[in-house]
């Protein structure tokens, strides 16, 4: 009598990096329902995608963006050069334009939201193995729409120091530069992002993925 549900020799190994530890079970549990995939490892943290992903040699990488240590993104950056044969797929809750020009540029090969089934999930983790680039259909329209992030490398830097408050002095000390200048690109910044105060410019940066 033949088991149908005996896996195929070669199973499809995957990296799940999530730090929700409710959502990391049930996509593990579901993925590893599918007859071809095998989830090989699972992380809570960005910062351990690399060595985690070196020990386990996995095929793909599902990471999601905000984690702690380090996001998604700079993790599928590092990947692409310590693990070169892994493909990195981006599925999480923020679809938001910028993060996919990102992602893009780190080198994921897909990018899709969470609301998404998990058949839809399951082929994208094929399609990418193949070779192709999947993303979802809605944010990719956005994304065209949207044109690229107006932020140039360092009033990103310094936006991103600006979280919580941080004062001029504490922003200058953080990226190394001096305190005038550190105005001349947060005022910057706030032009860009149409908005009236260094807070309201790291909201809006955060809400189209620029940051």
């Amino acid at each position: 009598m033949t088991d149908t549900h005996h896996r195929p020799a070669k199973s499809i190994r995957i990296l799940l990096a999530e730090d929700q530890g409710m959502m990391r079970g049930a996509l593990a549990l579901l993925l590893g329902l599918e007859e071809d995939m095998e989830v090989v490892a699972q992380v809570a943290t960005g910062d351990r995608i690399v060595s985690t992903a070196l020990e386990a040699r996995p095929d793909v990488a599902l990471l999601d963006i905000e984690l702690p240590g380090m996001s998604g993104l700079d993790a599928a950056a590092l990947l692409r050069e310590e693990v070169p044969d892994c493909r990195v797929l981006i599925l999480t809750t923020f679809g938001r334009p910028g993060y996919l020009r990102r992602a893009m540029e780190a080198g994921a090969c897909g990018f899709l939201v969470k609301d998404g089934p998990v058949e839809e999930l399951a082929e994208a983790i094929r399609r990418i193995l193949t070779g192709e680039t999947v993303i979802d259909p809605a944010l990719a329209a956005a994304a065209l729409s949207s044109g690229p992030s107006p932020l140039t490398p360092r009033e990103r830097d310094v936006l991103n120091a600006a979280v919580d408050g941080a004062t001029v002095a504490d922003i200058a000390a953080k990226v190394h530069l001096s305190e005038s200048t550190v105005r001349n690109y947060l005022s910057a910044a706030i032009g860009k992002t149409g908005t009236r105060n260094r807070m309201e410019a790291v909201r809006a940066a955060r809400q189209q993925g620029w940051l």
